[in-house]
Formats: structure tokens, C-alpha cells, sequence
């Protein structure tokens, strides 16, 4: 089955963990055996080369770049400009992935379309496509730059990553949003830019609901009635999005699916972590809504972890063709793991677009 991903940090893999995407899983892991300078190496889940193994013909691709001020415990650029510029490089990543026909940029929708049909019909070695967005906001100095960002095939925007940004406050953060994160979404709503919800703390997903109009997602998102931590989102919270016909892609990141994971000691096996915890989730969104059209897969993986923290029946990236399969015993129908596996997301852009 054809499969969107709402959420793959591939550029912050290649340019910050050095991986050649282009070789396979198997190839970045023998490349990392017996280095430690992070907890997921010779761990990754994802390369293009799996990605096409499982029919993962589309995605959102990142570009993440936190400025962290002085005070500001967490791990980031010094300055806005730094951060602008490391994104800056991530996109140039893509852009030399497209040169050698690895990806192409979907920015709009007769581009969608196309590549679509390609991979509908061709047989080749398809390139994956690519909807870029920007996982919180604080290499945006100015609006002009959000401008520059949208001119270069930028169609998605979160406000917030962990802690306190520059636009909104994130997970382990309370606050709201301010008038530079009122500035921000009157801007993302005149470019007609999606609004990745992804990560606003409560107080600030709030504010953002009472003055944002436009289109918005949760590209990566669980259900805090089954792990209750701030990360995830309240069942109000997931019923505002279902009201705003939002869709909801659910992540592979351990931690936030089952409760009580303590990173860096616990085990998917010991913790019972497998596809089907993910089922769980995607039940549960299913159940609220009363429908299987607002949730879709936006497994995070890779995403500064790896198989030390992923379901422990996914080896690579192509075993989310289990899914389908998880559904059908859960007494999904067929146009409803379509939905969920790719349709949602892809009529969701189809309409902003359209």
C-alpha cells in the first residue's frame, strides 16, 4: 500500500548524523558501528532506500534549527542568524538530493498530482517526494525570512519545539504566544501556509486556536489519554483539531506511546512496544471522531532516536506495511486503512492547495 509519512527529519539526519541517505539502513548502520557521540547510532530505521522498499513514495521532510538564548538549558544555536543558517543548509541537502533524482519537491498541486500518478504507474526507481516544513519556528528572524522560506518550497510550519521559541512555548514549556507568535500566524495564514500544531504547549495551542483561521495539522501527535504527559495531546484538544478538519499523524517515538518509559533504561520488549501500540493511538483518535479521516502515520522516526526506541517489530522504516495488515484484524475496512496509511493527509493537501 502507498504510504504518507507526516514527519522525517531526513536533512537533520544527513547533515547533523553525517548519513549518507542514499546507501541503505543496513549500509548507515556498518558505517556507525562503535561510535557513541549519540544514543541512536547504528540504530537507524530510515534511509531512500527503505523508504522505497515500503512504498513510502511521499513525506514531510524537516528542516529543524533551535535558537537557545543564554539561560536556555537546551541544546541549540546561539542566534537566530545561526539557526537560519543551519536550516539554509539542510536545504541545501534537498536540493542536492533532487539533483541526482533522489527526491523531488512537492509545492503545489499539480506537482502533487504528478508524482502521485508516477508512482501509481512507474516501476523505476521512483524519487520520493517531498512536502518541506519547518519544525519550530526560531530560525524565522523576521516575516521577510518566512517570505524567503515560503519562495523556497517551504508549505509547513510548527511555532514551537521543546521549551520556550521565539514564536510559542513547547513541550516540558508553559506560555503563550505572544504578539511575535500572533505576528507569525497572521503571516502563515496570508501565505496559506499549513500550521503544524506539533508541540504547542497547552497554553499556547489554546491562544493559537482563538486567533488562527487557517489551516492547520498535528503531524506527529499521540493521544495524552493513553500516556499522559504534556507531549501528547488531551482528547479536547484532539476534538478541536477533528472540528477544524485537521488530521493527526501518529509518531513511533517509544516514549510517547506507552506510559512510564524511562529513556535509555527501558525496552520496547519489556515495555510491550510494538505496530500495535501505534493501532492504539490511531483506535483511540478514530473512536473521538467517530471517523477514520483525521488520522494518518507521521512516524517521527529517526528523529533522535532509533531502534532502541521503536516498536519492537519495526526494523526499518518499510515494516510500516505491517500496519494495513494490524488494521484489518482491528476490523478496519479497506477504504478506512487507505485513509489512514495515505488518503487523509494527501485530500487534506489537496484541498488547501486546490
Amino acid at each position: 500500500m502507498f504510504i504518507f509519512d507526516a514527519h522525517l527529519d531526513l536533512a537533520m539526519n544527513a547533515i547533523e548524523w553525517n548519513r549518507d541517505l542514499r546507501l541503505s539502513v543496513e549500509e548507515i548502520r556498518e558505517i556507525e558501528k562503535g561510535m557513541t557521540d549519540k544514543p541512536d547510532r547504528a540504530k537507524n530505521t530510515v534511509s531512500l532506500q527503505a523508504m522505497r522498499k515500503g512504498n513510502i513514495g511521499l513525506c514531510v521532510a524537516t528542516q529543524i534549527a533551535r535558537y537557545s538564548p543564554k539561560g536556555n538549558s537546551l541544546p541549540g544555536w546561539n542566534s537566530q542568524q545561526q539557526a537560519w543558517a543551519q536550516t539554509q543548509g539542510q536545504l541545501a541537502w534537498y536540493k542536492a538530493m533532487e539533483d541526482v533524482g533522489e527526491m523531488v519537491q512537492i509545492t503545489d498541486l499539480q506537482e502533487l498530482n504528478t508524482h502521485l500518478e508516477i508512482w501509481k504507474n512507474d516501476t523505476s526507481n521512483k524519487p520520493i517526494g517531498y512536502i518541506l516544513s519547518l519544525e519550530g519556528a526560531d530560525s524565522i528572524i523576521t516575516m521577510q525570512y518566512l517570505e524567503k522560506s515560503y519562495e523556497s518550497g517551504l508549505r509547513a510550519i510548527g511555532p514551537a519545539h521543546y521549551g520556550p521559541g521565539v514564536y510559542a512555548h513547547g513541550t516540558d514549556s508553559d506560555g503563550g504566544i505572544g504578539a511575535k507568535g500572533r505576528e507569525l500566524l497572521k503571516k502563515i495564514e496570508e501565505l496559506n501556509l499549513i500550521l503544524d500544531v506539533t508541540h504547542l504547549c497547552d497554553t499556547s495551542f489554546w491562544e493559537t486556536m482563538n486567533v488562527y483561521n487557517g489551516a492547520l495539522w498535528a503531524s506527529h501527535n499521540n493521544c495524552r489519554t493513553l500516556v499522559d504527559h504534556n507531549r501528547q495531546f488531551s482528547d479536547n484538544q484532539l476534538k478541536e483539531l477533528v472540528q477544524r478538519d485537521a488530521v493527526i499523524g501518529i509518531p513511533l517515538d517509544a516514549w510517547m506511546m506507552v506510559p512510564d518509559w524511562i529513556r535509555g533504561k527501558s525496552t520496547s520488549e519489556q515495555m510491550g512496544v510494538t505496530l500495535e501500540t501505534m493501532i492504539d493511538h490511531i483506535d483511540h483518535i478514530c473512536q473521538l471522531a467517530g471517523n477514520t479521516l483525521h488520522v494518518g502515520i507521521g512516524t517521527d522516526l529517526d528523529g533522535a532516536f532509533g531502534k532502541e526506541q521503536c516498536p519492537s517489530d519495526l526494523d526499518t522504516i518499510a515494516d510500516l506495511q505491517k500496519v494495513p495488515h494490524s488494521l484489518r484484524k482491528r476490523g478496519y475496512s479497506q477504504t478506512d486503512i487507505e485513509n489512514i496509511m495515505h488518503r487523509n493527509f494527501i485530500h487534506f493537501i489537496q484541498k488547501v492547495w486546490g
